[in-house]
């Protein structure tokens, strides 16, 4: 509801600007005699608005101020002392400065709210988010949430739980080496490997996008996570040997680590993942 006011009111100030520019162009066209007079009124009135847009509606008011008792005090001593009349003009721009002042300021914000309204939104979205955006796999928020689910499954009914990690071996130097998109296809193609390495049954994940590491949660022990641990090495090498060489000029290795869960030694599932990462240091 907030975010469609605050659409409609920029919506709405951004087109009484159109239609405040179009009176004032048909009022100026209209008096020839005072082209230049009126245009220096209309710059005055356009400056005070860009000042308003880049301050406050405070600030824009007092600059208003100031304007309207200069002004004013001036058509009164032209009045009084050489007898001039008040003409229309004059009426004209005492009430369309401060306009065009009101107009900007609500239109500035307008604009504000909706910036505040889509920075909380991605904020929201981020801490929110369970997937990742590139491979659309679960991400490290989702494996939380499982992991605790799994662990309490494992340590109530007895059943082995097992997670393995695996990241790509010299990424940082990879990287120099092929451009962003291909980076995202090859952390998608390995992904896609992964994923036909389990059974229906376990679940996989990104654990961290930057230096792509993936998590995969077994139902077995460590001696059956290594059955997983060999057909992904292998798929990785028909992958190396088939495609990589001929489309990225170099070739994907992967570090792997497994971890079977001991409640007595895993507390969390980010002392899970820690246990498992130190398995990597052991791949070389």
């Amino acid at each position: 509801m907030r975010r469609n006011l605050s659409s409609f009111l920029s919506d709405g100030a951004f087109l009484a600007l159109f239609l405040l520019s179009f009176l004032t162009i048909v009022y100026i066209g209209g008096d020839p005699d005072q082209y230049l007079r009126n245009i220096i009124f209309l710059n005055v009135a356009f400056l005070i608005a860009i000042i308003t847009y880049f301050t406050n509606v405070t600030t824009g008011l007092i600059i208003n101020i100031l304007f309207l008792f200069g002004y004013g005090t001036f058509t009164l001593y032209r009045t009084a002392v050489t007898g001039g009349v008040v003409e229309l003009q004059t009426y004209f721009w005492l009430i369309m400065t401060p306009i065009y002042t009101l107009t900007t300021w609500l239109l500035t914000y307008a604009n504000k709210a909706i910036q505040a309204e889509n920075a909380r939104l991605k904020k929201a979205t981020v801490s929110l988010a369970t997937m990742d955006e590139h491979t659309n796999l679960k991400n490290i928020r989702s494996f939380q949430k499982d992991a605790t689910i799994f662990m309490a499954l494992s340590k109530r009914y007895q059943i082995p739980l097992t997670l393995v990690v695996a990241n790509v071996k010299y990424w940082d130097e990879i990287k120099q080496m092929i451009s962003e998109d291909q980076m995202t296809e090859a952390i998608f193609d390995v992904s896609s490997l992964s994923q036909t390495t389990i059974r229906t049954n376990d679940s996989l994940y990104m654990l961290n996008s930057n230096n792509p590491t993936w998590g995969m949660l077994l139902f077995t022990d460590r001696e059956g996570a290594n059955i997983v641990i060999d057909r992904l090495r292998d798929k990785v090498e028909d992958l190396n040997m088939q495609d990589y060489a001929g489309r990225f000029s170099v070739e994907l290795d992967l570090r792997i680590g497994a971890v079977e869960y001991d409640e007595t030694a895993i507390e969390s599932p980010l002392d899970f993942i820690s246990q498992a990462r130190k398995q990597l240091e052991y791949d070389v």
